[in-house]
């Protein structure tokens, strides 16, 4: 395997070169310079760099524009800068212009191979994600879906087998989870691609235009029906008819839905003319549709009649490994020409978040940031504070599902980031805020995996 190559810019010819020896005895390609001219365009003309460790103050170009000119010429190239003039306004600054650390001199050889090997991890899993995410979004078969944690994989594979069949499909998730994008997903890699696929969402429609809008109406049916009406079972023909929110629609309707379903035929509202029907149906529930049925609140005939096929789509915080793929996602999809990026903190941050809204609530995000963002690496600094120290609500919402040591681990990550993200990254300043001693802080973060 290819060494990774690094540059290393340090007008300090002692302590250029004895870094670069001890890089390239943990395994790299080091190559040096004495300033950031040649280095930049060593950069720009050779290309193949992992990554950059670049003294602040030097001669000729500072760390500031060497690291502004050296993101230009290679937005992916991951950048630590070291320096013995630090203080919080020069690390932000840093930060801001894309640096991934900040290294106060003097530092030890291993702390520096460790923010190396975060960063070079970091990048690593950046580049599977977008590799995973073109190869995801070129199977069509699977729409707009995203993901490869095992609950979402068993999704595509569920999508994968019933979308050639005809089968009836219940779609179970929480309100953001994408159950419109499984219909999407199933309906194009079917037979009936080609035809219609019409989309009723059962809870924003009364009863009364229910009625009409699913099944249609003859001329003079009731007050109002001055005209035939075609409706949205018969524009389906051939094709496929999503029902959003099945749970919402009333009694009396449920019993014509359920004779659509057994007899594959539906009468108009003021007929006595059966219409035969060619529809596939999905349907999809936020609540648990067999409670329901069992409290007497659905019908349990309909209920069988729907969950032939069912597909539980997992919420957002049960499968975090595929949040910073979905995040990078969205944030592509909404910056435009931008090259905006995460930082690993900001990453963890989603992670830790329990998502009430879901995928939803996630892109919704990812939009706004891209709106805001002045840089084009985003950092906790960025995230909004119900992110970094959600409500009481959604910080108990894990109750049930992890052991209280797992909990207050869990908040006490989330309160550090928000006390690192008001004080630009200092940990002593971040103490001073949490009332406890900087030594303290530390081995805090290092058990709680926070760097």
């Amino acid at each position: 395997m290819t060494a990774m190559k690094v540059l290393l810019v340090d007008d300090e010819d002692t302590l250029r070169m004895s870094l670069a020896d001890d890089l390239r005895e943990a395994g790299y390609d080091v190559l040096d310079f004495p300033a950031a001219p040649p280095a930049l365009e060593y950069l720009r003309t050779e290309g193949g760099v992992g990554a950059i460790i670049t003294d602040w103050k030097m001669p000729d170009m500072d760390g500031m524009s060497f690291l502004r000119h050296a993101r230009q010429a290679d937005p992916d190239v991951l950048v630590i800068v070291i320096t013995a003039y630090g203080t919080v306004h020069t690390a932000v600054e840093a930060v801001k212009q894309g640096a991934y650390d900040y290294l106060l001199k003097p530092f030890d050889t291993d702390e520096l191979l460790l923010t190396l090997e975060r960063a070079l991890r970091f990048r690593a899993t950046i580049e599977d994600n977008r590799r995973l995410s073109a190869r995801l979004e070129e199977r069509t078969r699977f729409h707009r879906l995203l993901g490869t944690s095992p609950a979402m994989i068993r999704v595509f594979e569920q999508i994968a087998v019933v979308a050639s069949t005809n089968s009836t499909v219940l779609i179970v998730g929480e309100t953001g989870t994408g159950k419109e994008l499984v219909a999407e997903a199933i309906h194009h890699a079917s037979p009936r691609k080609g035809k219609p696929l019409v989309r009723v969402s059962c809870a924003a429609l009364s009863k009364e235009i229910l009625e009409s809008e699913l099944f249609g109406h003859e001329k003079g049916a009731f007050t109002g029906a001055i005209r035939d009406k075609v409706g949205r079972f018969e524009k389906a023909q051939g094709g496929t008819i999503y029902l959003d929110d099945v749970d919402d629609i009333p009694m009396d309707i449920q019993v014509k839905l359920l004779r659509v379903l057994q007899e594959r035929t539906m009468e108009r509202v003021g007929s006595t003319t059966p219409i035969p029907l060619d529809v596939r149906v999905i349907a999809s529930t936020k609540v648990d549709l067999r409670k329901r049925a069992a409290e007497g609140r659905f019908r349990e005939d309909l209920f069988y009649r729907l969950n032939v096929v069912p597909i539980h789509l997992p919420p957002l915080r049960d499968r975090t490994e595929d949040i910073p793929l979905l995040a990078q996602h969205f944030l592509k999809k909404h910056a435009g020409s931008r090259n905006l990026r995460l930082t690993p903190a900001a990453l963890e941050a989603l992670i830790s978040y329990p998502w009430p809204g879901n995928v939803r609530e996630l892109e919704h995000l990812m939009e706004r940031l891209s709106l805001t963002a002045r840089r084009d690496m985003i950092d906790c600094t960025d995230l909004p504070e119900e992110i970094l120290c959600p409500p009481d609500t959604e910080r108990f919402s894990e109750i049930g599902k992890k052991s209280l040591d797992e909990i207050i681990d869990e908040l006490t990550r989330r309160v550090i980031r928000a006390a690192l993200a008001r004080t630009g990254g200092n940990k002593t300043k971040a103490a001073e805020l949490l009332k406890t001693p900087p030594s303290t802080l530390r081995s805090r973060m290092e058990k709680l995996g926070l760097s």
